[in-house]
């Protein structure tokens, strides 16, 4: 039998999903729809809490400067960076971006 209440935080939680998904198909661009919708249809669920609120952190960035961050992952080592700013993100970023990059370049593989 479940814990009095686990319904109504499975639902809390669901909800939550459901927003971060919408959120993230939902964006400034449709470049970054495409990849962060995808990721996030398929990646939510295996993301722990403290990453879900990273993915969260990662939804309030600008667009552009998102994709220059993720587009220059998956370009590889030795592309330029675009002029201004840090190329890679925020540090507290670092590991989702990888994530993320990863997953979109094996979609277009």
């Amino acid at each position: 039998m479940s814990a009095p209440g686990a319904g109504a935080a499975d639902a809390a939680d669901d909800a939550a999903l459901r927003r971060l998904r919408m959120r993230a198909w939902r964006r400034g661009t449709r470049e970054m729809d495409l990849i962060l919708g995808p990721f996030a249809d398929e990646g939510l669920d295996r993301l722990s809490d403290a990453e879900r609120a990273r993915f969260e952190a990662l939804l309030e960035e600008n667009d552009h400067d998102l994709y220059r961050w993720i587009a220059g992952r998956i370009a590889g080592p030795g592309v330029p960076a675009a002029e201004g700013g840090d190329a890679t993100g925020p540090a507290d970023l670092q590991p989702l971006l990888e994530r993320i990059a990863v997953h979109a370049a094996q979609r277009l593989r």
